[in-house]
């Protein structure tokens, strides 16, 4: 256990004891009760709200209950202070040997500090990201998406979870048709006809290879038949093409799926008609007719009674359609097939989509409540946009693309690190700024940048150490202001924890701008004084000890950034 799972227990034992005691009830000890920092460190190493959760079950005064909690935490060894505060809050401030330890355990456990063990909360995961339509290479679109969903799924994964990442490939339907009615334009001009791109076909040239692949395995078959007869073979052919790319756009990331799912597959495999037999027989699935759309009604509206699911009973606005008056499937219908299909592979099932699909979440959250009897969690985290900027000026679209800026493009410019830890620094609802100028440029204001230039000081000094005599570490030489980063290093395991909970790996940016920060002040001091440098040839024992917290620190950096899928640099050109 780390230090704040040692000291929830540490808390836990102490409410037990007032419980044994008969000073407040048993049956407020299922209080939630949480321990994280302070908002102000000059407040203490832990805060906990025990007493302001067990205060109402206790029928108790919160400060008053913090009082009987508070003495009984000061008598434990391990615990230097304990002090109430505000409302109810207990502020506890550790032995110096705590962090001492936790540094010392950072160092034992090397890339495997923080790493979560398998449990009984930690059940399979899906991880569904990118599924971006098999049309075209990838673009910078797809890539935040790509990036939250793969660091999501190593977080998960180092979080004690057993994960499986997913692409859903929308291989069925129009634009697959459109792409290989695209395809067959440039299986022509491989031929030698001069062509021109209508309105409605993909432009890009990336079609071209498709085409010429097209000419050399049929000649001139297809060239003047009628679609009827080309357009099964060109649309597997040109989506078997498109996804050998997308694999590799995404290895570029460092991007790699386990699963594949098809679309075109799951429609043949009768899915749809399963999940629909099943809802039906519950009465989750009746025939009927939609309200007229809201505002100014079409005048070729017609009220039609289609297959609805009652999605309004799990808190949707309507009920909606999972077949179109045609019969054909719609894309809900698809979707909730898909999401039962997953559902029982895993435990749990976490979508990664771009926000311009937020008005779809509600109905397929309702879909796998009742597909799965509540049983199954689906989160469904929306990702904003990217604006592309180069020296603040808006990028132009990519001509030899087509229509976009292509990520494989953006990743050789500056690098599969840099474009990962970009994408992470900030939550994903919110839109993000990507200037080609500022992500490279090595200043402060840079995440990027300020992470890595920490790890890399730190082995630059590790380096010139090495060729030192140096005795065994006595971290008790370590000042407040070192323990101060060392207590920082130590809420990896905690930060884990919650992210992974939350779901959020932006949060991993988050925690490395800040430990970078500590490190790069203490750095800052030491070339104000050379008496906190870190390397002191009069005093090798602190030099020895400053060593072990540099090396913990950079172990703690080094792990994170690898569960970004990030590199840490071990130097800076």
């Amino acid at each position: 256990m780390d230090v704040f799972q040692r000291f929830e227990a540490v808390v836990a034992d102490q409410v037990a004891a007032l419980v044994a005691e008969g000073t407040i009830p048993a049956e407020a000890a299922g209080a939630a009760i949480v321990l994280e920092p302070p908002r102000d460190a000059s407040h203490g190493d832990l805060a906990t709200n025990a007493a302001l959760a067990l205060a109402k079950p206790a029928r108790m005064n919160p400060r008053e209950l913090a009082t009987l909690i508070g003495l009984k935490l000061a008598r434990h060894p391990e615990i230097a202070t304990a002090e109430v505060a505000g409302p109810g809050f207990i502020n506890l401030t550790l032995e110096e040997g705590v962090w001492r330890s936790e540094l010392a355990r950072i160092l034992s456990e090397g890339p495997d500090y923080g790493r979560g063990e398998a449990a009984i909360e930690t059940l399979p995961v899906n991880v569904e990201y990118v599924s971006a339509n098999p049309t075209g290479p990838m673009h910078m679109g797809h890539c935040r998406g790509a990036v939250v969903g793969d660091a999501l799924a190593s977080l998960l994964a180092f979080a004690g979870h057993q994960v499986t990442r997913e692409y859903y490939v929308n291989d069925a339907g129009g634009q697959v048709d459109v792409l290989a009615r695209s395809a067959h334009l440039r299986y022509r001009e491989a031929l030698g006809e001069a062509i021109e791109i209508p309105e409605g076909l993909y432009p890009g040239d990336y079609l071209q290879p498709v085409g010429k692949a097209l000419a050399a395995e049929f000649g001139d078959r297809y060239a003047a038949a009628p679609e009827s007869e080309w357009l099964v073979p060109f649309r597997a052919r040109a989506v078997a093409a498109m996804m050998e790319m997308i694999r590799g756009d995404l290895a570029l990331l460092g991007i790699h799926h386990d699963i594949f799912s098809s679309e075109a597959a799951l429609l043949a495999s009768g899915a749809p008609q399963r999940a629909e037999a099943e809802l039906r027989a519950r009465d989750l699935i009746y025939d009927g007719v939609l309200p007229p759309p809201k505002g100014e009604t079409p005048d070729d509206w017609e009220p039609v009674e289609l297959p609805l699911f009652r999605s309004t009973a799990y808190g949707d606005d309507i009920d909606r359609p999972i077949r179109k008056s045609n019969g054909q499937w719609t894309y809900f219908g698809n979707d909730m097939a898909y999401h039962a299909e997953k559902a029982r592979r895993s435990s749990a099932l976490v979508n990664i989509w771009g926000a311009d699909h937020a008005g779809t979440v509600k109905r397929i959250e309702a879909a796998v409540e009742a597909l799965t009897h509540g049983e199954k969690r689906l989160d469904v985290k929306l990702v904003q946009m990217v604006r592309l900027f180069r020296g603040g000026e808006p990028v132009k679209m990519s001509k030899r693309a087509g229509n976009f800026v292509t990520l494989a493009d953006v990743v050789r410019e500056v690098g599969r690190d840099v474009v990962r830890f970009m994408m992470l620094t900030k939550r994903p609802e919110a839109m993000l700024d990507f200037d080609f100028a500022h992500v490279v440029e090595q200043s402060r204001e840079n995440p990027v940048f300020y992470v890595h230039y920490a790890h890399a000081r730190i082995s630059s000094v590790l380096r010139k150490a090495s060729e030192l005599a140096l005795p065994v570490p006595e971290l008790s030489r370590l000042d407040a202001d070192e323990l101060g980063l060392a207590k920082l290093a130590a809420q990896w395991p905690r930060l884990v924890r919650q992210a992974a909970a939350a779901r959020e790996p932006h949060r991993i940016a988050f925690y490395l701008a800040d430990l970078a920060g500590g490190f790069h002040s203490l750095w800052n001091r030491g070339n104000d004084d050379p008496a906190f440098r870190l390397l002191r040839e009069d005093d090798p024992q602190l030099t020895a000890a400053r060593l072990e917290l540099a090396r913990a620190v950079a172990q703690v950096i080094r792990t994170a950034l690898s569960v970004m899928g990030v590199t840490a640099a071990e130097e800076l050109r």
